[in-house]
């Protein structure tokens, strides 16, 4: 019996299958780095405009201003996921990035005030930047799916964002160095899982990808400085 010689185009069809989808997930993450690169161009122009803005208007009435800021915030997710599939979706997000970087500014001012506040910064960025490449690293060469962080992720985020809200009521110093705490380590859990998802194919827009990447980054830098400043800011 002779052996078949003629190529199986399943098997092709199967490999070049394979093949695209790895060219796919290489081109997601690729423009998901470039992107977020790009992101941190706007967030530090809207930190140099922060860091000299009054913002008495925000401590005059806080928990009116938090709620207006979260509500604004939340709707800008909302339109950057309805126009993931288009440019408007990029300019959304870009818009987003000055925003938030802009809100930099109060912790940004308090930081300064302190004697150590330039390297508090620099220690919370350097920081964020470690945890970030550690994570993204990981997710990248280990063969191991982390889509079994995705309900844990899921009810964590809920669970932080209650205490979030109750806070803005209770205004509590402890409760807020929690949550900080909490959100260093629930991003750099999103963080983990959002490269591993697009690494896996699980992810296949680059936009939405950029998003959970940046909120996560910002989340991680400013609840770094804000425990720094807690814990070995200089006041004298």
């Amino acid at each position: 019996m002779q052996p078949n010689l003629i190529p199986n185009q399943n098997s092709f069809g199967m490999q070049a299958g394979s093949e695209q989808l790895v060219v796919q997930q290489q081109r997601v993450l690729r423009n998901t780095y470039l992107l977020l690169a790009l992101t941190l161009i706007p967030t530090g122009i809207g930190a140099l405009i922060g860091v000299n803005l009054n913002f008495g208007f925000m401590r005059a009435s806080p928990i009116m201003s938090s709620i207006v800021l979260l509500a604004a915030i939340y709707g800008m997710f909302f339109a950057i996921e309805k126009n993931r599939d288009n440019g408007l979706g990029v300019v959304l997000l870009l818009g987003l990035t000055f925003f938030l970087g802009v809100l930099l500014g109060p912790i940004l001012q308090m930081a300064v005030g302190l004697r150590n506040g330039g390297q508090l910064v620099a220690l919370a960025a350097g920081g964020t930047a470690a945890v970030f490449f550690a994570m993204a690293g990981i997710a990248t060469v280990s063969k191991r799916d982390f889509g079994f962080m995705t309900n844990f992720l899921a009810v964590g985020g809920i669970v932080i964002m209650l205490a979030v809200v109750a806070n803005i009521f209770f205004a509590s110093p402890v409760m807020s160095l929690a949550i900080c705490g909490a959100f260093v380590l629930f991003s750099s859990g999103m963080i983990l899982w959002e490269v591993s998802q697009i690494v896996r194919g699980g992810e296949t827009n680059y936009v939405s990808a950029t998003l959970t990447l940046y909120m996560s980054i910002y989340n991680l830098f400013t609840s770094l400085l804000q425990l720094l400043m807690a814990f070995t800011g200089n006041r004298d």
